[in-house]
């Protein structure tokens, strides 16, 4: 059983239809117990760091989340990863969950070339670090496949964690891995194939 998190941020239809596809059993949830019994967790998110995470607090998931993130996979995708992070600098500083260390910052503050758009949309290719090519989650996945990203800030500070990056002037953090904990920037479900093989591994986890 998959879980993802209804918290009233995120493309939810679009990521349960996606896991549906691959065979897998999903429940679209904002209840503690669906969390602790599902086999998985997906953690979706758009829009902004400080209103997502007074949604989720207002859920009382947290604490549920940060026990079920040790025992079980976890996957952040898009603001759903940043909101694993420490913190995030958009509009303020604002705490983040803390599973993976590390924060959030303004993609264009850090842009060497100015002529590039914020936010980053579109297909990138997704670069796995030399070391990381044999994390399960990209069993299925190879360096230089493209994702697809929507987003204006991005995860810095957390070398020891990232799994794979894209290039936009600077090595913009594609994905993460802390213990059981993984993020994706890029969204799976919106990247065609290789985001599904990359959503089997998921849950093949």
């Amino acid at each position: 059983m998959i879980a993802i998190v209804d918290y009233g941020v995120g493309n939810l239809f679009s990521l349960s239809s996606s896991v549906q596809s691959l065979g897998a059993e999903v429940c679209v949830t904002g209840c503690a117990q669906d969390l602790r019994t599902a086999s998985h967790i997906l953690l979706p998110g758009v829009g902004a760091f400080a209103d997502a995470m007074a949604k989720l607090e207002g859920t009382g998931l947290i604490p549920v989340l940060k026990e079920e993130a040790a025992r079980k996979p976890l996957l952040g995708i898009c603001l759903g990863m940043q909101l694993l992070f420490e913190k995030s600098y958009e509009y303020g500083e604002h705490t983040g969950l803390g599973l993976i260390p590390g924060s959030v910052c303004p993609l264009a503050d850090d842009l060497r070339d100015p002529a590039l758009k914020v936010p980053h949309i579109g297909w990138n290719a997704l670069q796995i670090v030399p070391d990381r090519q044999a994390d399960p989650l990209f069993r299925y996945v190879r360096s230089g496949e493209y994702v697809y990203y929507v987003h204006s800030y991005y995860a810095k500070d957390c070398a020891a964690s990232t799994l794979a990056v894209s290039d936009y002037s600077i090595p913009v953090t594609g994905a993460v891995r802390s213990g059981l904990v993984y993020g994706t920037q890029f969204h799976p479900e919106k990247s065609g194939d290789t985001g599904l093989r990359l959503l089997k591994a998921f849950v093949e986890l």
